[in-house]
């Protein structure tokens, strides 16, 4: 087992950059809680997987953007479908873009579970890219940053008590996956708050 543990761990030293970054644009929060724990053990730089993470953030939030720009609302209803993004939804954010753009940016990707609607929508709506960019850097600094603390002080919990505790693992583990979901529930919450008006 001990052996084992060694060989992942040397695998990821090993290729984990290249592995990481990827992972962080197809899904950011998990990717980095992980890379962020193994950052508290020494596998990975805990910096490098903070720049990491907005990087991946960021190519993200503007793959949407331009997918919006580009295919405006025949994107929205051929995939918006499988990805939570409905007509409606964009419909209701064009007037919070009209009037405060830049903070509606950095408030959904710091607080809400609407990123891959807002950013569409923003890209349909022309805002400017410059803004749009700069305000999704913001709000990524929020978001990444408490990702990559919480992935942290879970992987230096586990360093800590893994020597009294056999299945500490399976604690972190649970801790975790627990604490996600609580976020996950509370940007869903916000997400259907927000655009009520």
């Amino acid at each position: 087992m001990e052996l084992t543990g060694q060989n992942i761990l040397h695998f990821m030293s090993t290729y984990g950059y290249w592995v990481i970054l990827p992972l962080m644009i197809i899904e950011g929060p998990v990717a980095t809680i992980i890379a962020a724990m193994l950052a508290s053990v020494g596998v990975f730089n805990v910096f490098v997987v903070f720049v990491f993470s907005m990087l991946g953030d960021i190519i993200g939030d503007i793959l949407f953007y331009w997918a919006g720009h580009t295919w405006g609302m025949s994107f929205v209803r051929k995939v918006g479908k499988y990805i939570g993004i409905t007509e409606n939804l964009i419909l209701k954010m064009e007037k919070y873009f009209k009037r405060h753009g830049g903070k509606t940016i950095f408030m959904v990707k710091s607080t809400t579970g609407l990123c891959w609607a807002t950013f569409t929508a923003a890209g349909i709506v022309g805002m400017n890219f410059y803004k749009f960019l700069k305000y999704s850097a913001l709000g990524g600094v929020v978001w990444s940053g408490f990702l990559v603390s919480m992935g942290y002080f879970y992987g230096y919990m586990y360093k800590e008590i893994s020597e009294y505790i056999k299945w500490s693992g399976w604690l972190i583990v649970t801790l975790t996956i627990l604490s996600f979901v609580i976020i996950n529930l509370y940007k869903k919450s916000k997400s259907e708050k927000i655009f009520e008006k």
